[in-house]
C-alpha cells in the first residue's frame, strides 16, 4: 500500500474529523429510529426458549457481540454456523440482521426457522425486503446498504454505518433487558468467559 501523505499533514486532526463523521452519522441515524419497534423485540427475546443469531460479514461480528451480552444475562444463545449450534425448534427465536434484507444465506435460515415453527426478529434497512416480511418483528435502521456508493446516507465505506448501528442497538437492548431482569453486575460477571 502506498499512502500519499503530504509533509506537515496533521494526521491526528484528520482522524478526529473521521471520528466526528462516524459519530454524527450514528446520531443522525438514532434520531430516525422508530423506538416503538423495540417493544416486540424485548417481548420475543424474553419469551424465547433459545435464541439463534445470524448475520454475515461485519454484521456477523456485531451480532456475535450481542450474543455474548445475551449469554451474560443467562439466556440460551447460539450463533448460526458455529459447529456447536443445535437445531432450531418451535419456541426458539431467530434474530437475523441484513442491511438489504435479501442476503441469501440469511433468508434460507429465516425460511427454515419459520418452517419449524420458530419466531423471527429482524433488523434491516429496508422495510419491504423479504427478510422484513418474513419476520414476526422488524426493526428498521435507516443506514446505507453496501451498494450505496453515492454516499447519500453515509460517507463511510459499504455497510459500516449499518454494522455500527447493529452493535449500538444490541447494547441498548441488552441494557434494557438487564434492567428488567434485575441481576447485579457481579452475577453477570460470573458468566463471563474465564478461558481467555
Amino acid at each position: 500500500m502506498h499512502l500519499a501523505i503530504e509533509p506537515g499533514t496533521d494526521l491526528g486532526a484528520h482522524i478526529r474529523e473521521r471520528y466526528e463523521q462516524i459519530i454524527w452519522e450514528n446520531t443522525r441515524l438514532f434520531e430516525q429510529i422508530n423506538f416503538d419497534e423495540f417493544a416486540p423485540f424485548v417481548n420475543e427475546i424474553s419469551q424465547a426458549k433459545a435464541i439463534f443469531l445470524v448475520a454475515a460479514g461485519r454484521s456477523g461480528y456485531a451480532m456475535r457481540s450481542i450474543a455474548m451480552r445475551l449469554m451474560h444475562l443467562g439466556l440460551k444463545v447460539h450463533f448460526v454456523g458455529d459447529t456447536t449450534t443445535p437445531a432450531i425448534q418451535p419456541g426458539d427465536l431467530l434474530w437475523a440482521s441484513s442491511g438489504s434484507g435479501s442476503t441469501e444465506s440469511i433468508l434460507r435460515a429465516a425460511e427454515k426457522a419459520k418452517a419449524v415453527g420458530a419466531r423471527i426478529i429482524a433488523i434491516t434497512t429496508n422495510t419491504t425486503s423479504t427478510l422484513a416480511q418474513l419476520a414476526d418483528a422488524h426493526l428498521q435502521l435507516p443506514a446505507a446498504e453496501k451498494q450505496d456508493h453515492q454516499g447519500s446516507r453515509s460517507k463511510q465505506y459499504a455497510g459500516s454505518l449499518f454494522e455500527q448501528s447493529i452493535l449500538l442497538t444490541g447494547d441498548a437492548l441488552f441494557m434494557e433487558l438487564w434492567k428488567l431482569e434485575g441481576s447485579t453486575a457481579e452475577t453477570l460477571w460470573k458468566r463471563h468467559a474465564n478461558l481467555e
